[in-house]
C-alpha cells in the first residue's frame, strides 16, 4: 500500500500510486487547466469583497503560496481562497491576523492540501538542537477567530523513513487563538495530528470542529483548549511497528486544572485499520509545564467501533496522574468499541449531569454551530 507521501505526490503529479484517505487525484489534475480555480469564490479579477485575497500555484491568483497570502492579509476580517492542490510548506498565521478565514476553493477538503513532513526530532536548520512537538506543525495558528473551511491539514514526515529517530511527534496543525473553527476539513498525520491548544495557562482558547475528519496513532487529538468536535470521524492507523495492541490513543488532552471545559466529543464516530480492540479512546496528558492540569473529555452519543479496547478505554500516561483522577466521561455512545464490560472503567454521565455538557456549555458567548 503506498504511503501518504507518495499518495501527495501523486496528487500533485510527481508519483505513482492510489490512496482512498487523500482521493481526488482527478479532481486536483482538472484544477490545473479550470477556467474557475476559484469557483464559486471569484477571481482577482472579480474579487467578492476587496479583503478577500487568492492562492493557485499555477499564477492565477493574487499570491502562489498560502504564507505569502497570509503575510499581505494585514488587518482584520480577511479571507485567503486556495485553489485546488498540495501546498507544501510551512505556514504561520500569527496573533496580528485576528479573525482571517481560509477557504478550499473547490468546497471539497480532500482536494487542496496544506501539508509538510517535519517531526520533532528534525534538526534545526541553525543546528541549535530538534524543533520539538510545537516546531514540527506543517501550520501554526496563533491567531483569534480564525476559521477553515473545506481544507487537508497534513503532516506526511513517517516513522518507517527515520528509524533513528526518537521525536516522533509530527504536527499537521496547532492552534492555539480563541474562537478557532474548522468546518469540513481534514487532518491528517500519525502521532500528535491536531494540536488544540491554548496560548498560556491562563488563557482558555474556545475551538469548534463541524463534519471533520482526523487520523492517527498515538495522541492523535491532544492539547489544553476548550474544544468541541460535533459530527467528526476519528479514524485510527494501524502500526506495522508494533507486534502488539495498544496500537496508540485517540485523545490526550491536558486541560488546565482552573479550566471546567476541556474536550467534547458529540455525535462522532471512531473507526479503525487495525485489529478489534488495539486502540485506547484517550489517556491523559499532564505535561511538565503545568503538573497542576486536569485534563478532561467527554465522549457522548458517539458511535465507537471495535478498533477501541471495550473493557480499558483509557490508559494512564505518567505515573502520579493516573486517568482515573482525571474529567474522563461517556454518555450514551454506542458500537462494539462502547459496551460497558468492566463499569469501572467506564465512567457515565448521568442523565441530569449530561445537561451540563453541550457545545452552548462549553463556548459560551461565542456561537460557531449557528
Amino acid at each position: 500500500m503506498p504511503t501518504r507521501r507518495t499518495a501527495l505526490y501523486l496528487i500533485a503529479g510527481t508519483g505513482a500510486g492510489a490512496t482512498l484517505a487523500l482521493g481526488a487525484p482527478a479532481a486536483l489534475a482538472r484544477s490545473a487547466t479550470a477556467p474557475r480555480p476559484f469557483g464559486r469564490y471569484g477571481s482577482p479579477a472579480r474579487r467578492l469583497d476587496p479583503r478577500t485575497l487568492y492562492v493557485d500555484a499555477h499564477g492565477r491568483g493574487d499570491h502562489a503560496d498560502v504564507q505569502a497570502a497570509v503575510d499581505a492579509a494585514t488587518g482584520t476580517g480577511r479571507t485567503i481562497v486556495i485553489a485546488a492542490g498540495v501546498h507544501r510548506a510551512t505556514v504561520v498565521i500569527g496573533a496580528a491576523h485576528r479573525d482571517l478565514t481560509l477557504v478550499g476553493a473547490s468546497a471539497d477538503a480532500r482536494d487542496t492540501v496544506l501539508v509538510y513532513g517535519n517531526a520533532a526530532g528534525t534538526p534545526r536548520p541553525d543546528g541549535s538542537g530538534t524543533l520539538g512537538t510545537s516546531g514540527s506543525a506543517s501550520v501554526t495558528v496563533g491567531a483569534e477567530g480564525f476559521t477553515a473551511r473545506d481544507l487537508t491539514f497534513a503532516n506526511d514526515w513517517l516513522r518507517s523513513d527515520n528509524p533513528e529517530y526518537t521525536g516522533t511527534q509530527a504536527v499537521a496543525i496547532k492552534v492555539q487563538g480563541d474562537r478557532s473553527a474548522f468546518h469540513g476539513c481534514r487532518f491528517l498525520g500519525h502521532q500528535d495530528t491536531l494540536y488544540a491548544d491554548s496560548p498560556s495557562l491562563d488563557v482558555f482558547a474556545r475551538q469548534y470542529y463541524r463534519d471533520c475528519y482526523m487520523e492517527g496513532d498515538v495522541d492523535f487529538v491532544f492539547g489544553r483548549a476548550s474544544a468541541v468536535y460535533d459530527r467528526c470521524h476519528f479514524r485510527t492507523l494501524a502500526r506495522p511497528d508494533l507486534p502488539a495492541a495498544p496500537h496508540g490513543f485517540v485523545f490526550a488532552p491536558s486541560t488546565a486544572g482552573a479550566h471546567p471545559y476541556g474536550y467534547l466529543v458529540l455525535r462522532s464516530r471512531v473507526t479503525s485499520t487495525a485489529p478489534d480492540g488495539y486502540y485506547k479512546l484517550a489517556r491523559p496528558w499532564v505535561p511538565s509545564s503545568d503538573l497542576t492540569a486536569h485534563p478532561m473529555l467527554t465522549v457522548r452519543e458517539s458511535r465507537l467501533d471495535a478498533g477501541i479496547d471495550a473493557s480499558a478505554p483509557y490508559a494512564t500516561m505518567s505515573a502520579g496522574h493516573p486517568w482515573q483522577e482525571q474529567r474522563f466521561a461517556e454518555h450514551r455512545n454506542f458500537g462494539p468499541g462502547a459496551r460497558i464490560t468492566v463499569p469501572a472503567n467506564r465512567p457515565q454521565l448521568s442523565a441530569s449531569e449530561a445537561r451540563a455538557h453541550t457545545p452552548a456549555r462549553w463556548l459560551g458567548d461565542w456561537r460557531p454551530f449557528g
